[in-house]
Parts: structure tokens; sequence; C-alpha cells
């Protein structure tokens, strides 16, 4: 008989994520993600996940012409379609299947060159394929340090080009709301989001067998702040 392997913290807060994304907050999300009126809070956040999305977007080659690019956490979607649109084969993955299927939905008929498979589960699974670049924008923020570089080596041993990802930076504000409690779930709450010191991020990565740590951005619009990092192959 095979031995089960017993769940660790990435695969406990995997799960925890699909069940908010997929339960109270799904509402919620897709509003953020779309032209809806929403609160002067959320606006904050939505400018701010939009100058993201642009930054990630823009340390990828325009020519995106047979690359594959895995999008770690797709969400609703609007990074896979915009990498489709100049010419990607993108696989987009997330854990919220209600997610996906809005995604489907807000999908173009018509991407140009581009495709994109759609995919509900996990992005590590490695049936996913081999992919050019790898882009997780805020799916690793409710993540501790040493678990975003195990997932990124992991995502890196199928990655040829390069890994653009986003973490939540520890900040003085981030770090006292995460000490008292503040970050963490509370009845529709989300998941905690988990401050990682900037430093000790970039020393772990520079352990990574065949990787360079590249360019490196943070965004701080009104509630939302998340920083971009960019690995490169060697």
């Amino acid at each position: 008989m095979a031995t089960q392997l017993a769940p660790t913290r990435y695969d406990a807060q995997r799960e925890k994520l699909a069940a908010y994304f997929d339960g109270t907050a799904q509402k919620a999300w897709i509003d953020l993600t779309s032209d809806a009126k929403v609160s002067g809070i959320r606006a904050t956040v939505r400018a701010g996940r939009e100058q993201m999305r642009a930054t990630l977007l823009g340390w990828l080659p325009d020519d995106l012409r047979r690359n594959r690019v895995l999008d770690a956490g797709c969400g609703t979607g609007a990074l896979s379609v915009e990498a489709a649109c100049r010419g990607a084969h993108v696989v987009a993955v997330d854990v919220a299947a209600g997610l996906v299927e809005i995604a489907r939905e807000r999908a173009p008929g018509f991407l140009g060159h581009g495709v994109i498979d759609w995919h509900v589960g996990d992005m590590l699974d490695a049936s996913l394929g081999e992919f050019d670049h790898v882009v997780a924008m805020d799916s690793l923020i409710h993540y501790r340090a040493e678990d975003i570089v195990g997932t990124l080596e992991t995502l890196g041993q199928r990655c040829h080009r390069s890994m653009v990802v986003t973490f939540a930076p520890h900040t003085p504000l981030l770090g006292a709301m995460h000490s008292v409690g503040k970050l963490f779930p509370r009845g529709n709450r989300s998941p905690a989001i988990v401050p990682v010191s900037e430093a000790r991020l970039r020393q772990e990565l520079a352990r990574l067998r065949g990787w360079r740590i590249g360019r490196t951005a943070r965004i701080a619009s009104g509630f939302y702040t998340s920083q971009a990092l960019e690995l490169v192959r060697r």
C-alpha cells in the first residue's frame, strides 16, 4: 500500500484560499475585477492591482508568440487575456472554480495568435507542463517566506526564462497589523496576508540554482501594498 504524504502548510493554505474565494468572497472579487461601482477602499485596491498587472506584464516580452506562460492564480483572468493578446499560449490556473468560470465567460472569443487553457487546481501540478514564463500575481501573499521560496523552486524546475511574482512586503504598518492579528481572517475576511521581509526573501531566493534576481517594484495604492520581484534564468 502506498504511503500517503502528510499535508504541508502550502496544501492547508491552498485549501483555505479555495474555500474563501469560492465562498463569501466570490461576489466581492467579481465586482473588484470588473468596472462595477465599489467602495473607496476597494477602489484603491482595484487601482493598485491594475498597476501591478501592468508592471508584471511590462516585464514580459511584448511579443509572446511561441511562448507558454503560466498564470499561477489567474483569478478572473485579466492578466491571462492580456498575455494571450500578445500571442502567448497561456495556461491559467486557480484553486477557485467559481473565479475560473467567470474568467472563461469574460475572455473574448478572439485572442489573435494567443490561446488560453483554463484549469481549476494547483499551480504546482506538474501535468500543466513546462513554461517560458511564470506569473504569480498576488497568489503568494498568503504564504510565509519559506513557502514562497519552496513554491518558486518547484515552479522553476519547469520554467525556462523568467518568473515574475509578488509578495506582501513587511512594512511598519503591515507588520504592526499582523502582530496584533488584524490581518487574520474573521467572518468573511480574507485568509491572512503574511508580510515578508524583502531582505530575507532575497537571501533565500539567491540560493535557487540557475536563477538570478532581476527587477523589483513596489505598488502602494491606499489599502493595496504589494511588491513585484523578477527571477531570470542564468
